[in-house]
């Protein structure tokens, strides 16, 4: 892959590898100053019923990320999701997102 930066970053679509929906795309980048590692991505959702739509944020860590391709970033975000996010289940452990 191509050198990419956060513009970039921001037109791709994120898209959940366990049921091949698309979350979102990209608003953020989290990144540790230390030592210049990116953590994770923030996900802007888009969930509600017809016209009625609210933005949600997602936090989803960077060792969840398991492709990066021209158009999309695939993730395994299935113990991501906030309790009570748009129906999804939520898996009660710590942060465990990347305990796998």
């Amino acid at each position: 892959m191509k050198d990419c930066n956060t513009e970039n970053f921001r037109e791709k679509a994120v898209v959940n590898s366990c049921d091949g929906k698309i979350i979102g795309h990209v608003a953020e980048i989290i990144f540790d100053v230390c030592d210049g590692k990116i953590t994770a991505i923030v996900v802007r959702e888009e969930c509600g019923v017809l016209s009625f739509k609210k933005s949600e944020d997602i936090i989803i860590p960077w060792c969840k990320i398991t492709k990066i391709g021209e158009d999309v970033i695939i993730v395994n975000a299935e113990d991501c999701f906030p309790k009570g996010k748009c129906g999804k289940k939520h898996n009660d452990k710590d942060d465990g997102c990347c305990d796998t």
